[in-house]
């Protein structure tokens, strides 16, 4: 097919700008009469195809154009990194906005969305189809107008929220997508979302699965009173001295603490402040269970930032700050008492949906990643999409070296300044990819002190993502980056640096999900390009956090037992990380699998009530 597509485009570049788009106008007056879009492929992709090579001077490669076929038809496209995705995207963004019924075309991140909405806007525009972004500024007109556009880029962040705060407007009455086209509300404001044909989700790993662990919720702000006040302060100042193991009971991988009979006791028997004369012992018990999840579950430079005294969430999979948004329940006040900051107003739920079944809703859905074959099983049963392994446009030529495992945090990031200092010295591009915004810090202090020039990007620096990312395949260029910062813009190189063997990424810890690790390692050997990647792992490291104390503690004696005289593991010691990072891996698919049970439960009892099961009823 791809053949064939190349064929009828060679037929278009002798004709005129007019012409293509006459040819554009054609195929969506038969795509609005009712022709399946399956027998305009070959045409539309043509278009596409000259359309991109007259508006930014790039042609779709044939893989390209293969992930681009697969995407029509549903699929999740592994296309590894570096291969296009975002040119890949214009394809089935186009036929899919032919019957003028909307495409969404959702991004990792809003600089991502206004990036890739710019560039393609001129190739759409060659072909007379309308194309706009919704970014966190925009007010209701703004959104309204960008989704009444053929195509829409955006955030899973907008385009759910938009549909949450459509449904608010509307109430629990809702009626079917199609009359909700153009039409005002109950209360004469028209919704801003025109319905949910087509869905095209970039670094579909992470919005489909990462981000789907937790639910989009629109809160209602509700004052704190003196009680609770004094509630979460003096829970705080308890559950500082209450004792793991004898107290409580503490889950690092479900973040869930349990209190004990003797913490309990331990409780009843402190003094507490006589506001909380009347409230009753379980509420007590909650609140203290709530402050020590705060403090052993939740680590401020890791979770969270401290930004002008307020608590700033880090998004887990992406190392990004995720402004506005608070954790439920009481655990954001109780992470603020922790850190000793003023306690903000509580949020009650008014709407409420999971990203699970705020992408079911699609009447079509498809997706892009580097990495989806480790989640093939997830996207079937969830989503009922396939995935389909694009080849790469140039074979991979990627070294990777034997792991390097440490008994210590101090012995690993020793080793890896060491192996910096060496790379740069030898005029090397550097990445070096770490587990948290503590971490980034950690490693630039570390090579400060050896007077190594670099450039850290973490969610502290989220502004100049895209300027640090781009130059990182600088010859000589050292950049410590947290997760996946940086992810979606490429890494070009000087060709001194391909002639030194291209970029080295440099692992610093194995993630909750080997995607992400996949993601990181990826950002080398691009396009054929050179490049090597390397883990340094310990036993200290973040990821064993999930183990039980007990278990832990043997896993670190083991090591000191068969470490060499330098505090060097052998590499069969990856088989304790792996087995663990498999073990996170279930876990957070079991989470996400019970999320979506509950939900479709809550639906499936509001359809029989004709309630709207997207929110909450309040009194």
């Amino acid at each position: 097919m791809a053949d064939r597509i190349i064929a009828a485009q060679q037929q278009l570049k002798g004709e005129s700008d007019d012409s293509l788009l006459t040819r554009s106008r054609t195929l969506q007056w038969r795509a609005r009469a009712g022709t399946p879009l399956d027998d305009l492929l070959i045409d539309a992709y043509a278009l596409v195809r000259e359309a991109s090579r007259r508006a930014i001077g790039q042609e779709h490669y044939i893989v390209q154009m293969m992930a681009g076929i697969a995407l029509f038809e549903g699929f999740v496209a592994e296309m590894q990194t570096g291969e296009g995705k975002t040119l890949t995207a214009t394809l089935p963004a186009y036929l899919r906005a032919l019957p003028g019924r909307g495409c969404h075309v959702i991004t990792a991140n809003d600089y991502l969305a206004i990036r890739d909405a710019m560039k393609n806007h001129k190739v759409f525009e060659l072909l007379g189809i309308t194309c706009a972004c919704v970014i966190p500024d925009h007010e209701d007109a703004q959104r309204r107008e960008a989704y009444a556009q053929d195509i829409t880029y955006g955030t899973v962040r907008e385009v759910g929220f938009d549909f949450l705060r459509d449904r608010l407007k509307e109430g629990a009455r809702g009626h079917e997508e199609e009359q909700r086209w153009f039409q005002s509300t109950p209360e004469g404001e028209p919704p801003v979302q025109r319905g949910h044909e087509f869905a095209l989700v970039d670094e579909a790993d992470s919005v489909l699965i990462d981000e789907a662990r937790t639910p989009l919720v629109i809160g209602m702000a509700q004052p704190v009173d003196p009680i609770t006040l004094a509630r979460t302060r003096w829970c705080q100042r308890v559950a500082a001295q209450l004792q793991p193991d004898t107290h409580f009971e503490f889950d690092p991988n479900r973040r869930h603490a349990v209190l004990r009979g003797e913490g309990c006791r331990q409780i009843l028997l402190t003094a507490r402040p006589s506001l909380l004369d009347s409230t009753p012992h379980e509420e007590i018990y909650r609140s203290i269970e709530r402050a020590l999840v705060a403090r052993y579950g939740f680590q401020s430079g890791r979770d969270y930032l401290l930004v002008d005294g307020e608590v700033v969430i880090v998004d887990e999979s992406t190392g990004r700050t995720m402004e506005g948004r608070k954790w439920q329940e009481g655990l954001h006040q109780a992470i603020e008492a922790k850190e000793h900051l003023p306690i903000t107003v509580t949020t009650g739920c008014a709407a409420r949906i999971t990203v699970q079944s705020f992408f079911r809703r699609y009447a079509h859905l498809a997706g892009m990643t580097g990495t989806a074959t480790t989640a093939r099983a997830e996207m079937r049963s969830t989503y009922d999409l396939k995935v389909a392994v694009i080849p790469t446009h140039r074979p991979s030529i990627r070294k990777r070296l034997p792991p390097r495992i440490f008994t210590t945090l101090v012995r690993k990031w020793n080793a890896v300044a060491d192996e910096v200092e060496r790379l740069h010295a030898e005029d090397k591009a550097v990445l070096v990819g770490t587990p948290s915004v503590t971490a980034s810090e950690a490693l630039s202090r570390i090579l400060e002190s050896r007077g190594i020039p670099h450039q850290v990007l973490n969610a502290r620096y989220h502004e100049q993502e895209s300027e640090i990312v781009g130059q990182a395949g600088h010859a000589g260029r050292v950049t410590i980056a947290t997760n996946m910062a940086g992810r979606g813009t490429d890494i070009e190189l000087e060709p001194r640096v391909r002639e030194l063997g291209g970029l080295h990424v440099i692992a610093t810890e194995m993630h909750s999900s080997a995607r992400i690790d996949r993601q990181l390692i990826g950002r080398c050997a691009r396009q054929g390009d050179p490049g090597q990647c390397q883990f340094f792992l310990s036993v200290e490291d973040e990821l064993f956090r999930v183990l039980q104390p007990e278990v832990r503690e043997r896993l670190a004696r083991n090591a000191r037992m068969e470490a060499e005289a330098h505090g060097e593991l052998p590499a069969t010691w990856l088989k304790h990380f792996e087995r663990t990072q498999r073990a996170l891996e279930a876990a957070h698919t079991k989470q996400r699998g019970t999320l979506l049970k509950i939900e479709l439960t809550q639906k499936s009892t509001c359809d029989r009530l004709g309630l709207d099961p997207w929110l909450e009823l309040v009194e």
